[in-house]
């Protein structure tokens, strides 16, 4: 082996790559699947992926993807972070939030975060939670000098604030020494009701405040700048950076109105926004809002030094599921990888239960326990800007700055924040992205996990004490699982009246090697809908419909390779139709056979990237019809093993639900 001179890499002698070669192995990838493109630019296309806003994610970035110069940490335009230190000395900051309306249970949760690794304290108050005049009991034994407290009050923010700096005099903190946010936010709660009455006199209290903090306690903020109720409604990433600029600018107006400097005024505000699990476009989004928001604070006239954007992250409601909630903690992981990464100064972790009302001590623990792991097992915090310099994270960094600037800028077109969510501008805009998003979770095309995949129908429900009512009347609340669970939610009334679930029957022809694939999918989507499946293998139509008469249920689905179902889709499906199937489905494409499949009793044809929802809705409403409810004093309807009166041996070969267990 020749040993290369010193200083020639080893690579010198090998020939440089080019796309186009790349493209070209790709394209001959794609052709063995079946799916090749006619020429190189195309295979890179077929695997490019849409994200929201208009944003696309391509397979592969080389240094040809230049972006705008994202500077050094510490420095405009803030991109790689708002300080030059980032996180590597103490880490970011890990703040839990706090909702329960009892202060002895919140006081214990306060001092149980604080004594293990909390910094932090967001507290929720006033309205159905915490009484504002409940902060000293929900704050005994905690050292105000030493812990920031947050606060999160809504139009009570002027009380709040007034009890946290009497608080602050009688427990002899220096106003030097004290730390945390006011939580003004007019705007946001304007988002969150849709009353604007009061906000003229919310901007007033709210630039008071800040003129106090300024002036008296100058490590206190007095305005919050809450995102979280665009990204709760539905809103694209782009869509909620252009409102929380929309809203800072609104707040800069007023403070400045009132006499704060342009610099002063900006070190008023904190920025909350949301982590979910889209690991990249989280990073990207707390990357492009520091940069977006230093441009607006350069056109503004403010120095350098007060530019940078503090930010809090929130790990996402809208991906938090009720079903399966042990996923969530995988969820808000990646999500608080995320925001750390991305540079947030703040970060709190949802609980994994915390979609059913108020979490419990474990809950909290396992999210708070998860920063934890991250900065101190993890070191995520020992490089500043980890993510600097990758050539997708820069990118996209920039192409989602851009798209949010140009939403901002039509939100200033249309007289500002406030008039855009007053004319409903702002509404109907997200409103339209989640009724795409909406279809996308319907197809299935964003996958669940728990949910509209793999779900469990025999887990055993979480019962958390609800959580206190939050304002409404303004934009929404949505979850991303919220139609399968309502899915859910009816069979498991179906399951209390008549001891069974709802069931659909597999009629698995041929071999496992035919049938496996689709027979998987086809239980995977049904029991996403709450409805329990039972199979049969085989080829005989008769032992088919035998085998459907004797499971109970009343629908049935066919599964099998395109080839066997050219062979016995038609005589099974009669078959079937003959034995009081009321609905009979096909997994697959129907392609040339649909009319003979329909004649033969085929109603319906289940598929990749059809939509789902609506499939389980209608099968749900024909089973249900279909099964009567059992009147007052009837047994639930015996099994299948309990209808035949036989021992399990006698049990039709092939009965099995797909867990293996009988029926």
């Amino acid at each position: 082996m020749t040993v290369p001179p010193e200083g020639l890499p080893l690579a010198a002698e090998f020939p440089a790559g080019t796309r186009e070669q790349w493209q070209h192995l790709v394209e001959g990838v794609l052709r063995k699947s079946g799916a090749a493109p006619a020429d190189g630019a195309a295979a890179e296309e077929a695997l490019t992926t849409a994200l929201q806003d208009g944003l696309r994610a391509r397979p592969l970035y080389t240094a040809e993807d230049t972006s705008a110069d994202a500077g050094y940490p510490g420095f405009p335009p803030f991109v790689r972070g708002g300080r030059p230190q980032g996180a590597a000395v103490s880490g970011w900051d890990l703040r839990q939030r706090h909702a329960d309306p009892d202060p002895r249970r919140t006081n214990e949760a306060v001092l149980a975060d604080l004594e293990n690794g909390g910094g932090s304290i967001w507290l929720e108050l006033g309205g159905n939670g915490l009484p504002v005049t409940e902060l000293s009991a929900a704050l005994s034994g905690v050292y105000l000098d030493l812990a920031a407290v947050v606060l999160d009050a809504g139009p009570e923010s002027v009380d709040a604030a007034e009890q946290l700096f009497t608080l602050l005099r009688e427990r002899e903190v220096s106003p030097a020494a004290a730390t945390g946010n006011l939580g003004a936010d007019p705007l946001g709660l304007l988002a969150r009701t849709g009353d604007d009455e009061p906000t003229d006199a919310l901007l007033a209290d709210a630039a008071a405040l800040a003129a106090r903090c300024a002036a008296e306690y100058p490590g206190i903020r007095a305005l919050t700048v809450d995102a979280l109720p665009y990204h709760e409604a539905g809103g694209s990433p782009a869509q909620e950076l252009g409102c929380s600029l929309a809203t800072g600018v609104a707040y800069l107006r007023t403070l400045t109105a009132a006499g704060l400097t342009v610099d002063a005024a900006l070190g008023q505000l904190d920025f909350r926004y949301a982590a979910d699990a889209d690991q990249f476009l989280t990073i990207a989004k707390f990357r492009a809002a520091r940069r977006l928001w230093a441009r607006i604070a350069e056109v503004s006239g403010a120095a350098a030094e007060a530019s940078a954007q503090r930010q809090h992250a929130v790990t996402s409601t809208v991906m938090m599921t009720e079903r399966d909630p042990w996923v969530n903690m995988l969820r808000t992981t990646v999500a608080c990888l995320a925001a750390g990464v991305g540079g947030a100064d703040a970060v709190s972790v949802l609980p994994f239960d915390s979609a059913l009302g108020l979490p419990d001590a474990f809950a909290r623990r396992i999210a708070r326990n998860t920063q934890s792991i991250l900065l101190e097992e993890s070191h995520l915090a020992r490089v500043v800007d980890p993510a600097g310099g990758s050539w997708y994270v820069e990118q996209l960094t920039d192409e989602l700055a851009r798209a949010a600037w140009a939403w901002f800028q039509e939100i200033e077109g249309a007289g500002g924040q406030r008039a855009a969510l007053a004319s409903g501008l702002v509404g109907e805009r997200i409103a339209a992205t989640w009724a795409e998003r909406t279809k996308a979770l319907a197809k299935r095309r964003e996958p669940i996990t728990g949910v509209s995949e793999f779900p469990n129908l025999d887990e055993q429900p979480l019962v958390r004490t609800p959580a206190p009512a939050r304002p409404g009347g303004g934009l929404p609340r949505v979850r991303r699982s919220q139609a399968y669970e309502a899915l859910r939610t009816r069979s498991d009334a179906h399951l209390a009246a008549t001891g069974e679930r709802p069931r659909l029957f597999l009629a698995s022809i041929g071999t496992a090697a035919a049938h496996t694939a689709r027979t998987t999918y086809a239980a995977n989507l049904f029991q996403a809908g709450g409805i329990a499946t039972s199979s049969v293998a085989g080829t005989g139509a008769a032992a088919f419909a035998e085998a459907f008469a004797a499971s109970g249920a009343t629908v049935a689905c066919l599964c099998s390779s395109d080839q066997l179902y050219g062979e016995h889709a038609e005589a099974v499906a009669s078959a079937l139709k003959a034995a009081g199937a009321a609905r009979v489905l096909l997994a697959g494409r129907p392609g040339e056979q649909r009319e003979a499949y329909e004649r033969a009793g085929v109603d319906d044809f289940v598929f990749a990237g059809g939509d789902a929802v609506a499939v389980l809705t209608s099968l749900l409403d024909r089973i249900l019809v279909e099964s009567p409810a059992p009147t007052l004093g009837e047994a639930p309807a015996p099994t299948l093993g309990e209808s035949l009166n036989e021992s399990p041996d006698a049990i039709p070969a092939g009965v099995l639900d797909t867990d293996g267990v009988a029926r």
